[in-house]
């Protein structure tokens, strides 16, 4: 079990917690959840939260391959009044922001955010990892090789599994070395993996855990589930749902997801077939 400090409100693993996702941005390869409206971005976190989710994950800037890249200005444009919103009328919820850029991880975190997602690990902006410890708030590492425009050409490994282990061994001790007290790992994947590279990190979750950080899963909708089904982003729920089901059962400490009420009934089914 691990526990974590965000921001003063403290949230332990010893049950996996759901993380909703909110995408702030008109271009996620699923949803731009800011084409609804600030009504309809309240109304999506206040569902996700009736149905679970722990943290709230906001982001402004798409990560899919081939996205277009945004300053941080206009990623602050973009996620600042999503934070206030969802803060001042949820102030107890746990926020996250997900970003690469350390102006827009501060800017988040005086709005109301807890947590920093970085996709990058500090990779695409050096000040990000002092930034976070200066913060004093979870950081959430992820494994990425290139950037979100470029990753797709950087996906030749001898051995995913040992290169990501290598990875965290690396970034952890950065982490630490600055300052930073919860870190949470996350494979990363469909960053810079192909589906066979995905599926190895899935089977093989277990272990990571010999990194003693809580690991999130985040395969919620992506290309290795309805490419293999031959389905679309949209239909790929039930698939989102198997694949949650394994990360559970192999050690994933966080779900990242679009589907609040899915996950957290296999969180749920897992945690009752765990204990007989």
């Amino acid at each position: 079990m691990f526990t974590l400090n965000c921001k003063g409100k403290l949230i332990t693993t010893d049950v996996p917690l759901v993380m909703g996702i909110i995408n702030a941005t008109p271009d996620s390869f699923y949803e731009g959840d800011l084409n609804k409206g600030m009504d309809g971005i309240l109304a999506l976190a206040t569902k996700m939260l009736a149905e679970g989710a722990t943290i709230l994950d906001i982001g402004g800037q798409s990560t899919r391959p081939g996205s277009e890249r945004i300053s941080a200005e206009n990623e602050i444009e973009r996620v600042i009044p999503v934070i206030k919103l969802i803060h001042n009328n949820f102030p107890d919820a746990i926020l996250s922001i997900d970003t690469y850029q350390s102006t827009v991880a501060i800017a988040a975190v005086e709005a109301g955010a807890g947590i920093v997602n970085d996709v990058s690990a500090g990779e695409l902006d050096k000040n990000m990892i002092a930034a976070v410890a200066a913060l004093r708030v979870p950081y959430i590492c992820m494994h990425l090789k290139g950037t979100p425009n470029t990753m797709q050409q950087y996906t030749d490994y001898e051995n995913v599994l040992k290169e990501v282990l290598d990875y965290f061994v690396y970034k952890i001790k950065e982490c630490r070395d600055a300052g930073i007290k919860d870190i949470i790992i996350d494979p990363g994947f469909g960053f810079a993996k192909n589906a066979t590279h995905n599926f190895t990190l899935l089977k093989n979750l277990h272990i990571l855990k010999m990194l003693d950080c809580p690991i999130l899963a985040g395969i919620s909708r992506k290309s290795t589930i309805y490419k293999t089904l031959g389905i679309t982003a949209a239909g790929a729920l039930n698939g989102t749902t198997v694949l949650n089901t394994l990360a559970l059962n192999n050690g994933a400490n966080i779900l990242r997801v679009h589907d609040v009420k899915e996950a957290m009934e296999a969180v749920k089914l897992i945690e009752c077939y765990k204990i007989v």
